[in-house]
């Protein structure tokens, strides 16, 4: 596969060499000249396309991997993946970061938004009384223009009421209510499950019906309490969980 660098790494700059070719590779993607789902060179010969060892190579295009750029098939080679947002340990971020991430720009559609009385279980999540005021916001988020899930947040709205009449909310949720609200996320709480999904998030999504989805609930906090919960509905095909896992040294000291 031939490819037109955009810069090759040079050995004066302090930048590392690793993240010099991390960064020719990443442009190579986004400018197109390899498109989603095709496979890159195969390690020799990018070594020999940028002029670094092995060792760089595989220290950059883990990286790649890593952040959801690349996926890596035993046996066949690497490829580049269609847009995924990968979650796992990470920090307190938006969809919006999480995109920009994915060298992608985060759009949304407005679905419905309105101000309901909290059901119990709501009023439970968001540790609020049963009945208060609460605004539903519900978006299909798109990444590059794709659809990557249907997200419905809730907020209690004594905490949240400039947000009403201060137009359509189409950016960072987040940016939002700390610009407008004073709000700004400290700390946040996910469970994930599987779920099959039904009509109409199917179609607004883009997947048959009885697909697997990734069922996301997240209880989001400031200094004073939890002030969103959101439900969130992602693609199976575009999204991804990823821990690490260590073991534990055998001579750690006991509390």
């Amino acid at each position: 596969m031939s490819a037109v660098l955009p810069s090759a790494p040079d050995r004066r700059r302090p930048e590392p060499l690793w993240h010099q070719c991390e960064r020719s590779i990443r442009a190579l993607i986004e400018s197109g000249q390899w498109p989603a789902g095709s496979q890159i060179p195969a390690e020799d010969r990018l070594c020999a396309m940028l002029g670094v060892s092995r060792i760089t190579i595989r220290h950059a295009l883990r990286n790649l991997e890593e952040s959801g750029l690349l996926r890596r098939e035993h046996g066949r080679g690497t490829f580049v993946r269609s847009a995924t947002l990968v979650a796992g340990a990470r920090g307190l971020t938006s969809f919006t970061e999480e995109m920009a991430n994915l060298g992608l720009t985060a759009g949304s559609r407005l679905l419905g938004q309105e101000v309901i009385a909290a059901p119990g279980d709501l009023a439970a999540a968001l540790e609020i009384d049963e009945g208060a005021p609460v605004l539903r916001i519900r978006r299909l988020r798109l990444g590059g223009e794709e659809p990557i899930g249907v997200q419905t947040a809730h907020l209690p709205l004594e905490r949240v009421e400039k947000l009403l009449g201060a137009g359509p909310l189409d950016g960072s949720l987040y940016a939002a209510l700390e610009t407008r609200c004073g709000i700004k996320p400290e700390e946040a709480r996910e469970v994930y499950r599987v779920a099959l999904i039904d009509e109409p998030e199917a179609s607004l999504l883009g997947v048959a019906r009885g697909g697997p989805v990734f069922v996301v609930e997240r209880a989001t906090a400031d200094s004073r309490g939890i002030f969103e919960f959101t439900l969130s509905l992602m693609r199976g095909d575009r999204y991804e969980i990823r821990s690490t896992l260590r073991a534990r040294p055998f001579f750690e000291e006991k509390p």
